[in-house]
């Protein structure tokens, strides 16, 4: 994609530089300097040193693990892009830190997802364009326009070339069937459910498969993928209902704990995720994972946002 940038910039934080210089190429555009740095006790240094006034400014960072930190930069790059007379100041953050906690589920708990919404407003965000949001909902926590890019045409692309023979599509809960629903249509592919209870936060019980999967390919479908407890449990249910075999897609790998330990053992024969969190240490290893890219869906995010441009059209 050929850009004239002279009315915009793109900087990035320091949670996924791959992906940020990713959708610099898809924008034919080099990343804008900025110094990241870290004081003795941890406390976050910010300076950007190519002049933003009057500039359209684009910010890339995942909220993913050190979650805190990279909050927190996030904040104060936005802070200072603000107090640098950028014109606009638009957040990128491909994977959103702290959506599962969007509602109160007992007394006296924060909707934290709310809280992070108000801080990166505060802030001096004018916008923000993020990646499959665990809950739709969480895009009305905000009062600046948001812009929830879907991975399903990187992901449905990759399961029609290689996955695209008998399918059943699986939502690993009830809070899935209509992204589940949506994947089935496009691939023609049946659609089932599993019942499971949650007795805790990262722990889960697959209870029974709800649909027809004996013989068939199983794709479980969700928005991410944290200790892998819910996924392998799924997992071991279908893979019991008689499946021939059982993938999992998802698109934030978040990977944390014993996740890559419980993928290797379970009867997942592959787990396809994108790069909107980069993979380190062990999951990095992990043969059973494919990565997909979704920089161009961002790169063209980005230039239509700049342009005025339809971003939804991105996804009709």
């Amino acid at each position: 994609m050929e850009v004239d940038n002279n009315g915009y910039i793109v900087f990035a934080g320091s949670s996924n530089p791959e992906l940020s210089e990713a959708i610099c190429t898809q924008l034919n555009s080099s990343l804008g300097r900025a110094k990241v740095e870290r004081f003795s006790d941890g406390e976050v240094q910010i300076e950007i040193d190519d002049n933003v006034r009057a500039k359209d400014v684009f910010v890339i960072q995942s909220t993913c693990h050190p979650v805190n930190d990279n909050l927190v930069e996030l904040l104060l790059m936005i802070d200072a892009f603000k107090r640098s007379s950028a014109k606009r100041i638009t957040a990128v953050i491909p994977y959103f830190g702290y959506a599962r906690q969007d509602k109160k589920v007992a007394p006296r708990v924060p909707i934290s997802a709310k809280l992070v919404a108000e801080l990166l407003t505060t802030a001096g965000a004018n916008r923000v364009i993020t990646m499959d949001l665990h809950a739709g909902q969480i895009q009305g926590f905000f009062d600046i326009p948001v812009d929830n890019l879907f991975a399903a045409p990187v992901l449905i692309d990759y399961m029609k070339k290689n996955l695209s023979d008998d399918l059943v599509i699986i939502s690993p809960d009830a809070g899935g069937v209509e992204r589940a629903r949506a994947f089935a249509k496009r691939l023609n592919a049946g659609l089932a459910i599993i019942d499971k209870r949650r007795s805790s936060p990262n722990q889960a019980k697959a209870m029974a498969v709800i649909g027809d999967v004996k013989g068939k390919k199983a794709i479980i479908l969700d928005d991410m993928v944290d200790t892998a407890g819910t996924l392998t449990e799924a997992a071991n249910a279908i893979e019991a209902g008689g499946a021939r075999e059982v993938h999992a897609c998802c698109t934030h790998p978040v990977l944390s704990g014993p996740a890559v330990e419980r993928i290797n053992d379970s009867a997942i024969k592959s787990l396809v995720v994108t790069d909107t969190v980069p993979l380190m240490g062990k999951p990095k290893t992990c043969e059973k994972i494919v990565v997909l890219s979704i920089a161009r869906l961002f790169g063209e995010a980005i230039y239509r946002s700049h342009t005025g441009d339809s971003v939804t059209s991105l996804f009709i």
